[in-house]
């Protein structure tokens, strides 16, 4: 990205988890150039970027820079965002810069004796385990008493043990409706996303403390180390960004399980493409499934959370105030 210094329009889905959100939003903070711009929307891809919305932005864009024509981009926005509600309505919002300068990084501490997530850790310690190839555990937070925005990039600090060598992370951010139902979105390809997702091998642990933040943990994937079964580590896992405005009443949702992501219709059978091998559960295509990848001897074992005064488990949440 530091080579970077052609000027760009990078467009992102919320709903493209597992795929292209990530280099969108990373290119957009890391490029060299100063002549850069992000756009967020939801809905599938061809929706939003191939219809007017998106042609009207990209010809403003190539207008601009091929053409020399007044098209008012020197007046666009850094970035672009169109900000999601629970209904699937969208209304765009300017904004200056990405991460939003103006979050109020709040964080969400786990408790497993009563599958919360509270404002502060569990005074006594607690725990959660798993089995490593099963629906893990859903934490929730309470009810919002007003409407807040969730607008950001996220993280989860995690206390974790495994009986055996190796253990994979899925960590899945939900939205319930009051009755606890799950509300889901249409993706980039799948339509019943949820409102984030993120992966972590632990084994796979190891941080770049130079590109690290607390709301983006870097992992440098360059050295492979193993568990020793039965001890506890300190893991970071990233969680690609999101965006959502919760009515009051609802609540956020984290789920932390040993594989992926399944909407809760799915078991009625999900829709189909027939270009997939697979029906569409939640994750589109990009599922971990492969054997040969992830061997029951290794990634099979139970798995431990632990939360508490020394092993503070949480979410971190990009709660973003109104503009002004």
């Amino acid at each position: 990205m530091s080579k970077v210094r052609t000027p760009f329009l990078s467009a992102a889905n919320w709903g493209g988890q597992g795929l292209h959100p990530r280099g969108n939003f990373n290119a957009f903070m890391h490029a060299a150039t100063q002549d850069k711009w992000l756009e967020a929307h939801g809905l599938e891809h061809w929706t939003e970027f191939y219809t007017p919305y998106g042609v009207e932005l990209q010809k403003r864009f190539f207008g601009h820079f091929l053409k020399g024509e007044d098209t008012g981009w020197d007046r666009q926005p850094r970035a672009q965002l169109k900000i999601c509600h629970a209904d699937e309505t969208f209304a765009v919002r300017g904004e200056d810069e990405w991460p939003l300068a103006r979050t109020q990084w709040t964080k969400a501490f786990l408790d497993p004796a009563h599958m919360a997530l509270g404002d502060a850790p569990p005074t006594t310690p607690a725990t959660h385990s798993y089995d490593g190839f099963g629906e893990g555990a859903t934490f929730l937070l309470p009810p919002w008493k007003r409407e807040v925005e969730l607008t950001g990039p996220m993280a989860a600090k995690l206390f974790v043990c495994s009986a055996t060598e190796d253990a994979d992370l899925f960590l899945v951010v939900r939205l319930f409706a009051p009755d606890l139902r799950e509300v889901t979105f249409k993706g980039t390809i799948d339509p019943h996303t949820p409102l984030a997702q993120g992966w972590l091998r632990t084994s796979h642990r190891k941080l770049d403390p130079a590109r690290s933040t607390p709301w983006q943990p870097w992992h440098t994937h360059d050295a492979v180390q193993k568990l020793t079964p039965g001890e506890i580590y300190e893991l970071d896992v990233e969680i690609w960004p999101t965006c959502i405005v919760v009515p009051p009443g609802w609540h956020i949702g984290l789920t932390v399980r040993g594989k992926d992501y399944v909407w809760p219709g799915a078991e009625t059978g999900g829709p189909t493409l027939n270009n997939f091998a697979k029906p569409l559960t939640g994750c589109g295509p990009f599922l971990h499934d492969d054997p040969e990848d992830r061997p029951e001897a290794v990634f099979g074992g139970r798995v431990m959370l632990h939360a508490g005064p020394r092993y503070p488990s949480h979410l971190l949440l990009p709660v973003v105030p109104p503009k002004g």
